[in-house]
């Protein structure tokens, strides 16, 4: 089943590549077919999903479902011993969801390439490869395959940005590959470092078994990554300073305050649906290696470094909400918001509390699909009038009601109105963050009274924006020229934006639908990172 989720992208992508250009048309519908398919095997996997108690913890193979685990390479390396990498594949509560959100922003993307006029057959090659690689790092458990899913994401986004993007597309698409490869390069030398410190029990030879990394007990007395090891590197110790290259590689992704410059750049420069791919699942593969790798295989780690974490969480809020009240081009507000609803995400996790961790799963989720319905609804302006300037516009409402109605739950959502999901995930990741300090001894609790600033100025730039842009009398900066294009919402956008709307409403109402699938693995999680 995962493997098939996976592989599907990359087969209809070659089928594309081998296709005539005379049928470049429907190329468009290959994808959307895909995405289709995607979307409903992901749902079929959390109806299916066992979300009993797990009692044999996050570092067991038993807790993952759905498991493939095939030999892959083996090669005799000497006196060093042999050269073990898997296929394994695997998915728990924590992973799960994001098979569902990678297959919805999909869908949403492939609906807003239907603006791509050119080079039609390069285009939805790179897009279906993205999706392989987006898929597959959510799915994979040995780390050399994550690693090999990770890199293969940079190639598509470098070509998808720096071809079919705006005027300085060539930066933003440099920007962002060299950034992300810097993280990327040194998470390489922490990879080879664990393979050579830890153990598979059973055969003896060294492992790129992530389930494996997580146990103590499977790595060598005398290895580098070992608990009891005294290497110093730096001034401080090997497991402390894997940690933070790990952490840096993965927040560049988020991205953190100072790393986040890339993407207000990349955000404006992107073709809409790479914008929609970037904000509802990029960042969201960021987290996502945070929790599974950097906390999940170096809990010791985490814990000296959960204030600084919790810190860097609040400063990503603030500074982000800031930047976004004072900016102009809406697609660059956007992308502000994003840094500080991420934020929020960066501060439960570091709370280590299960109320806080909840919080910042649900943040990622409810973030993905927000932050794609607003790219697309930003992308449906521009691709109007070719213009994004908020003081452009004024009295929308009156040109286009149910183009503003879309605008208005996305807005509201993001700015955590009760009802909607945004406002369930920030209010557990401050709950966590605020209880902290009491369970566990890791946040003190002005960090969490701080963040709650943050909610205050989220509501303030989206308000300010929805008064600019959409009340008041109508006037466009383009005149008659600009109102005869500004046609309302189409079918095939009515399509892409409703279910993220239901998507949004409904974790908002019922966020069990999320936290009852993922909540045992998240219990295993605090106790692996506490114990």
């Amino acid at each position: 089943m995962l493997s098939f989720l996976i592989f599907l992208p990359l087969v209809a992508a070659l089928l594309i590549l081998i296709l005539p250009n005379r049928i470049q048309n429907q190329f468009k519908y290959i994808t959307l077919g895909v995405s289709l398919i995607q979307f409903i095997l992901s749902l079929f996997i959390y109806l299916n999903f066992n979300s009993s108690s797990i009692n044999a913890g996050i570092n067991n193979e038993s807790q993952f479902q759905w498991v493939e685990k095939l030999s892959w390479i083996r090669l005799d390396l000497g006196t060093i011993g042999k050269l073990e990498i898997d296929y394994f594949l695997g998915i728990d509560g924590i992973s799960m969801p994001f098979l569902i959100l990678s297959a919805l922003v999909t869908f949403v993307a492939t609906l807003a390439s239907w603006e791509i006029k050119t080079k039609l057959k390069a285009y939805f090659s790179l897009f279906l490869l993205l999706n392989t690689a987006v898929i597959g790092v959510f799915c994979a458990l040995d780390f050399f395959l994550f690693y090999i899913f990770y890199e293969l994401m940079l190639l598509p986004l470098y070509f998808l940005i720096g071809i079919w993007g705006g005027v300085k597309r060539e930066y933003a698409a440099i920007k962002f590959f060299l950034y992300t490869l810097f993280g990327s390069v040194f998470m390489l030398l922490v990879i080879i470092g664990l393979y050579f410190s830890v153990s598979d029990p059973i055969s003896g030879n060294h492992t790129f078994n992530m389930i494996l990394m997580m146990d103590p007990s499977n790595y060598a007395d005398g290895s580098i990554f070992s608990a009891l090891a005294k290497n110093n590197l730096f001034g401080m110790s090997a497991r402390l300073l894997a940690f933070i290259v790990l952490f840096i590689a993965f927040a560049i992704k988020v991205p953190i305050v100072p790393l986040h410059t890339w993407l207000p750049d990349a955000h404006v420069e992107a073709p809409t649906p790479v914008s929609i791919i970037l904000a509802g699942l990029l960042l969201k593969v960021g987290g996502y290696g945070i929790i599974r790798i950097c906390y999940s295989i170096f809990p010791d780690a985490a814990m000296q470094s959960a204030w600084w974490i919790g810190l860097i969480g609040v400063i990503s809020i603030l500074y982000g909400a800031l930047n976004a009240l004072a900016q102009t081009d809406l697609k660059r507000l956007i992308a502000y918001s994003s840094v500080s609803h991420m934020g929020f995400v960066l501060l439960g996790i570091a709370s280590s509390t299960s109320e806080g961790i909840s919080g910042a799963m649900l943040q990622m989720i409810s973030h993905g699909a927000l932050s794609a319905m607003l790219f697309f609804l930003v992308g449906m302006i521009y691709e109007r009038v070719h213009d994004r300037d908020i003081a452009n516009f004024s009295g929308l409402a009156e040109i286009m009601p149910q183009f503003t109605a879309f605008v208005m739950i996305a807005f509201f959502a993001s700015l955590g109105l009760p009802g909607f999901s945004a406002f369930m995930a920030e209010a557990f990741s401050l709950i966590g963050a605020f209880t902290s300090e009491q369970v566990n001894g890791l946040l003190p609790r002005w960090m969490a009274v701080l963040a709650s600033v943050g909610i205050l100025l989220g509501a303030a730039y989206f308000l300010w924006t929805l008064q600019r842009m959409f009340f008041g009398p109508t006037q466009l900066k383009g005149g008659d020229d600009w109102l005869s294009k500004l046609k309302d919402v189409t079918m095939r956008e009515k399509i892409a934006l409703v279910p993220l709307a239901i998507l949004a409403l409904a974790l908002g109402i019922f966020p069990s639908l999320l936290f009852d699938k993922m909540n045992a693995s998240i219990l295993a999680f605090v106790q692996l990172i506490l114990n």
